[in-house]
């Protein structure tokens, strides 16, 4: 299936506190998240802090004529298995809902991928709710495989 191309004017950048209430709001704008990420607050401000002050975090947002348009973040995972791998652990990824299948995500994807190679990583991972059927197709068309279950335990 063809995939459009991205709007051209698309950057990326860091994200700064002044971002947070929408990233927030990009990230709570689908069934599934919307209770798990509540309204924007202070353990959000909390949350955004710890990331900014980890050199091995980027809360990072995609921007479309000024506005933000996307979030994701991308955390660089050192480890002692695959001979001392770094891993590219990519979550949060959101796109605006009105600019959705204009290849956005992808060039976002794109964007966490040079990231990680950039950082040395061996290779990038993700979970994606099973909820998410969209979601599982989009980043099989990246060429992410589903290799491995997932499990969570809330503490």
């Amino acid at each position: 299936m063809p995939h459009s191309p991205a709007p051209a004017a698309v950057t990326f950048r860091l994200a700064t506190r002044d971002d947070l209430p929408r990233i927030v709001e990009l990230i709570a704008d689908d069934a599934v998240a919307a209770a798990r990420t509540g309204e924007f607050g202070p353990a959000h401000v909390a949350g955004f802090e710890a990331v900014e002050a980890s050199p091995d975090n980027e809360l990072v947002v995609a921007e479309l004529d000024g506005a933000v348009v996307g979030c994701m973040q991308l955390t660089f995972v050192p480890g002692i298995s695959r001979n001392g791998a770094t891993r590219l652990l990519v979550e949060a990824v959101r796109v605006d809902a009105a600019l959705r299948g204009q290849g956005l995500g992808r060039t976002m994807m794109e964007h966490a991928h040079a990231r990680g190679r950039e950082r040395r990583c061996i290779l990038a991972q993700l979970t994606s709710d099973k909820q998410r059927p969209d979601a599982h197709r989009f980043y099989r068309s990246l060429g992410y495989a589903q290799s491995h279950e997932g499990f969570k335990l809330p503490l």
